[in-house]
């Protein structure tokens, strides 16, 4: 009877002090800041094995999903990202998509990765139940990760707090303020095959209507040759530049305060006029709108059956590679970026990709500390440029003299430079692109100078799952369908009708409504950069 008296003594002491941890474990939880008492893990509870000072000498791997399946680089691996794992303590295990719809699975069914890396799906991962938000991990982990205003301005959600922030972004004072950076690959332009030039003489393409009265010069001297072949992905953005048009991969256009849908602009119509005589005067092929592909345009370009080749600044370089490694004795060269006095680009870039810290990294210390170090100086160079001494060095007039051809896909995505840049700024990209003496260089500073930088476009951007975000998908799919009707016309008052039509399905739709919520939201947002 003693021993059991005992045993209730002693049990009944271990239940008080249980209780007595529980409580004041309970009292300690309920003051973190970030605590909403909802059950959900959040930044302040840092996941069981995280590290709260972010300073742990342990090397974590994490998943990582890339949500963009043509994404050229698929392994953690190379010196660049052996240099990041050295500093970070982290390494990445990379599935790349397979298709554009595997992440809103993964979401759904909530398999998701350590972190995601996403274009696509930046509205919807930025949610509490879904990723950390970057600003609470900020200030528990990382409270010397400095983000501008700008960028939080971009990123931030309704709930107060941003979940990521995108690359490939700069401000207009950044752009201004740095005289070497220029824009990066994702710009427009048109390469023209040299010997054939030289054979015609080198008549000026100086205009647009030079350009046309060249193709022209080559089809009845070149009958065996298509005069201008397409990119899939890059079918029109040349020539919406040319008319003015400005925003070729974003929705909006603004005037006098007040935004539109693109296809409201007002030289829409002489835009499509010239994409159907560029048809019909037997210029492109209507075959070109139906590519399996991007590479049939490159397959036409490099092998000899094109004379001119629409893609992006760096086409020329590209293409010449490809002819050098197939043994070609033709060389491509880059047209203006502006033929027109009305030429211009109003960028309402918001920046590119964001990476997610998702709610399943056990490390999001980790994560965080990551990031910042990519956002750092020295992480910026190292992911862009490469290893200093062995891949580039700095010019002492504020640019990288880099060892290598940033042209050669190959050494760049086999030694993993450019491609890790979850967290990067266009000016370090800028700053990459920036090759003396280069049909690239040249056609970038040609872009630049057209270029007017406005953000608060970028940012009308509707949720996930809302009316407008399903108007906007209805009217770009059929804008996608409708537009080569255009194209194709048979003569420009059948161009024109089919124009008309689209307008009208596009109102049907529900344009004019799409139209007056993208105003209210940016009469709501343009605020955010006034500080």
């Amino acid at each position: 009877m003693r021993r059991q008296s005992a045993r209730r003594k002693g049990m009944l002491v271990l239940s008080i002090l249980l209780a007595l941890a529980l409580a004041m474990t309970a009292c300690s939880g309920g003051n973190s800041p970030g605590n909403g008492g909802s059950g959900e893990t959040g930044a302040n509870n840092a996941p069981e094995g995280s590290d709260s000072t972010g300073g742990s000498d342990e090397t974590v791997e994490m998943t990582m999903f890339i949500d963009a399946p043509w994404y050229p680089v698929k392994e953690w691996k190379g010196p660049i990202a052996d240099k990041i794992t050295e500093e970070t303590g982290v390494k990445l295990k990379i599935t790349v998509a397979t298709d554009d719809n595997q992440l809103p699975l993964m979401i759904a069914s909530g398999d998701l990765p350590d972190l995601v890396f996403t274009y696509n799906n930046v509205s919807r991962l930025s949610d509490s139940k879904l990723s950390y938000s970057w600003n609470e991990l900020i200030e528990q982990y990382a409270p010397d990760f400095e983000i501008d205003s700008t960028r939080i301005a971009i990123h931030t959600m309704p709930d107060g707090n941003f979940y990521t922030v995108r690359n490939s972004f700069a401000t207009q004072e950044e752009w201004a303020a740095n005289k070497y950076a220029l824009g990066n690959d994702g710009n427009p332009g048109i390469a023209v095959r040299e010997d054939m030039m030289e054979e015609l003489g080198n008549p000026a393409i100086e205009s647009l209507d030079d350009f046309v009265e060249v193709l022209g010069m080559v089809k009845s001297k070149y009958p065996d040759v298509v005069p201008l072949v397409l990119d899939k992905e890059w079918l029109e953005q040349y020539f919406l530049v040319q008319f003015g048009v400005g925003s070729y991969f974003g929705s909006w256009t603004e005037f006098d305060g007040k935004v539109d849908y693109y296809i409201n602009h007002p030289k829409m119509p002489e835009f499509f006029k010239f994409m159907n005589s560029l048809y019909r005067n037997g210029y492109i092929l209507a075959e070109n709108f139906a590519h399996a592909n991007d590479k049939i345009d490159d397959q036409y370009a490099t092998s000899g059956r094109a004379f001119a080749h629409a893609h992006t600044v760096s086409v020329a370089a590209t293409d010449n590679i490809a002819i050098e490694n197939e043994g070609g004795n033709f060389r491509f060269r880059m047209l203006p970026s502006a033929l027109t006095d009305e030429a211009r680009i109003v960028s309402g870039g918001v920046g590119f990709a964001g990476t997610f810290v998702t709610k399943k990294n056990k490390h999001p210390d980790k994560a965080i500390n990551f990031l910042k170090f990519l956002g750092s100086d020295e992480g910026k160079k190292l992911t862009m440029f490469g290893i200093e001494g062995e891949h580039w060095t700095w010019n002492e007039e504020g640019y990288p003299d880099l060892k290598y051809n940033p042209n050669d896909s190959s050494f760049v995505e086999s030694n993993g430079i450019k491609w890790f840049y979850f967290y990067n700024d266009a000016i370090t990209e800028g700053l990459w692109s920036y090759v003396p003496g280069t049909s690239t260089t040249q056609a970038l500073t040609e872009i630049k100078a057209i270029t007017q930088y406005r953000p608060q476009l970028g940012v009308i951007q509707s949720g996930p799952d809302s009316e407008e975000r399903t108007i906007k998908t209805k009217i770009d799919e059929m804008i996608k369908n409708e537009k080569v009707k255009i194209y194709l016309a048979s003569s420009e008052e059948e161009a024109m009708a089919h124009y008309e039509n689209l307008l009208k399905t596009a109102e049907q739709i529900g344009l004019n409504k799409l139209v007056a919520w993208a105003n209210e939201t940016f009469e709501k947002k343009k605020s955010l950069f006034d500080s």
